[in-house]
C-alpha cells in the first residue's frame, strides 16, 4: 500500500487490463479483433475506456459490452470491469501491413517513339480504286441552264394560277372590326324601321279612335 501511495508501481488491476484486452477481446467478441483498442482503465469507478476504428465497430462494441465486461472480470482477477465506455473514432494504427501496402516508386521508363509502318499494296490499291469510282460527278452546263428555265417557268405559272392577295392598308379596319361594324349598321337600321312602324300604327289607331268617336256623335244628333 506504502509503494503504491508514493507511486512506485501501477496498479496491478488496471494494467493487467490494458495489457490482456486483446485476449479479454478474443474471448468475448473475436469478429471486433483487430478493430477494438483500450485506451485507459479507471480501477476506483471500474471504468474501461476503448476506442473502434469505425462508427460500425463502436455500435457493435456497445451490443457486446456486457459479455466484454464479464471477460475482462474473468481473464484478471479483481479487475471489477463495471462499465464500458466507447470511445470516438480513433484511425488504426499502421503495422508492418499498412507500410508494405504503399508500393515502393518506380523508375521512370523513358517514352519510346511510335514507329509508323508503311501499308501494304493490296491496302494501297484498295484506297486507290475507291477514290476512282467516287469521283464527284460533273454536270453538263446545258443541262444546268435547261433546269434552271424550266424552274423559272413552273414559278411563274404558279404566281399566275395562286396570286398573292393585295395587301390592306394600315387604315382599313380588320374583317372582324368590318363584321362588327356592319352588325351595328343593320341593327340602328332595324331599331329605326321598328320606331317608323310603330309610330304609324299609334297614328292609325289614334285616327280610328277619332272618327269612331266623330260618328257615334253624329248618330246621336240625329236620333
Amino acid at each position: 500500500m506504502m509503494m503504491t501511495e508514493r507511486g512506485m508501481v501501477a496498479p496491478a488491476a488496471g494494467g493487467s487490463v490494458l495489457a490482456q484486452f486483446d485476449t479479454i477481446l478474443a474471448a468475448a467478441a473475436p469478429e471486433l479483433a483487430g478493430h477494438v483498442q483500450a485506451v485507459g482503465f479507471d480501477a476506483d469507478t471500474g471504468r474501461l475506456d476503448v476506442a473502434p476504428d469505425a462508427p460500425a465497430y463502436g455500435t457493435q462494441l456497445r451490443w457486446k459490452a456486457p459479455k466484454l465486461i464479464a471477460a475482462a472480470n474473468e481473464k484478471v482477477s479483481g479487475a471489477n470491469v463495471r462499465t464500458v465506455h466507447v470511445l470516438a473514432p480513433a484511425p488504426a494504427k499502421a503495422g508492418p501491413t499498412t507500410a508494405a501496402a504503399d508500393p515502393a516508386p518506380q523508375p521512370a521508363v523513358p517514352a519510346v517513339p511510335v514507329e509508323r509502318r508503311t501499308p501494304p499494296e493490296g491496302y494501297r490499291r484498295a484506297i486507290e480504286a475507291h477514290r476512282q469510282a467516287a469521283r464527284p460527278s460533273r454536270v453538263d452546263p446545258a443541262i444546268a441552264e435547261a433546269v434552271e428555265r424550266q424552274t423559272a417557268a413552273m414559278r411563274a405559272l404558279s404566281l399566275r394560277a395562286f396570286s398573292e392577295p393585295e395587301p390592306e392598308a394600315d387604315d382599313q379596319p380588320a374583317p372582324i372590326e368590318q363584321a362588327r361594324t356592319e352588325r351595328r349598321r343593320q341593327a340602328d337600321v332595324s331599331h329605326a324601321a321598328a320606331l317608323r312602324r310603330a309610330r304609324a300604327e299609334r297614328a292609325a289607331r289614334e285616327a280610328g279612335t277619332a272618327a269612331a268617336v266623330r260618328q257615334t256623335a253624329s248618330l246621336g244628333r240625329t236620333a
